[in-house]
């Protein structure tokens, strides 16, 4: 069913075979991402959600200095250091085992951030925000994710078009798996980047159409939890959002997402557990 069958992984200095389908639980250390339940200012309160993370089935923890948000305003690489790097220092301390991303676009980041336990990164620009990032990726030895982006955080909703999003979508990540692998990166996953640069009516063609991203051969992680895609269609907020982030899951992973990025853990392993039985 997924996209990932036979691949291994460098993590920490050994090959894992991850048993995909898995879900990455989002740890947010900013105090302006779009679901406000997933901020975590203070370091403890990222390890206790965490630890519920973990408890509910997360094979990945995904933490991030920076909202990349709709509007969001950019903060400095010392800022973003200072609120994920401890962070990650105290989840690797209290878990070895767990695989921790961190969501970051800037190379010195990835790097702090490696050095303090991290083994993955996730990167919402696929290495054009700076030009140091894919050799530090490949330095670190470790999994890196690039997704699709039109424009910045910024200016990415102001008018977003496309001649045929899927399309365009699919020859972007190729282009960039591409230039992810000649720079020496061995593990790459790609994300299609839902509600980056794109209205409605382009993220449900991306996910009509996510089989063939699927087909390109890499890992493909998706990214839809409690989006602006499912409150649009069904009026609802983020906070209310669960129900329609739990259907739209189900139609990822039918479609062979590898990796599943949530705010709410149990509900994607469920969806994981019932679509793979």
């Amino acid at each position: 069913m997924s996209g990932g069958e036979g691949i291994e992984w460098r993590l920490g200095g050994t090959l894992v075979q991850p048993n995909f389908p898995l879900v990455m639980g989002i740890i947010n250390t900013t105090p302006d991402s779009f679901h406000a339940a997933s901020r975590h200012v203070q370091v403890d309160a990222a390890l206790l959600s965490a630890e519920h993370m973990v408890a509910e089935g997360a094979t990945i923890l995904d933490v991030g200095g920076a909202s990349s948000r709709p509007g969001a305003h950019e903060v400095s690489g010392r800022e973003e250091i200072f609120r994920a790097v401890p962070v990650v220092r105290a989840i690797r301390d209290r878990f070895p085992e767990v695989i921790i991303s961190i969501d970051t676009w800037r190379a010195d980041v990835a790097e702090e951030a490696v050095a303090a336990g991290a083994n993955m990164v996730n990167d919402i620009t696929a290495g054009r925000g700076d030009p140091a990032m894919l050799a530090t990726v490949a330095g670190a030895g470790v999994p890196y994710i690039l997704m699709h982006m039109q424009g910045g955080p910024m200016t990415m909703q102001v008018a977003p078009h496309y001649g045929d999003v899927l399309a365009e979508v699919l020859h972007f990540l190729s282009e960039r798996a591409l230039a992810a692998h000649q720079a020496g990166i061995a593990d790459v996953l790609v994300a299609p980047g839902f509600g980056f640069g794109k209205t409605t009516e382009h993220n449900f063609a991306l996910l009509n159409g996510l089989s063939a991203l699927c087909n390109l051969g890499f890992p493909v992680v998706a990214g839809l939890s409690r989006k602006r895609m499912i409150n649009e269609v069904l009026g609802t907020t983020p906070a209310e959002a669960l129900n329609g982030t739990t259907v739209l899951n189900t139609r990822a992973l039918l479609a062979g997402a590898s990796v599943l990025r949530v705010h709410d853990v149990r509900e994607a392993v469920e969806a994981v557990k019932l679509c793979t039985t």
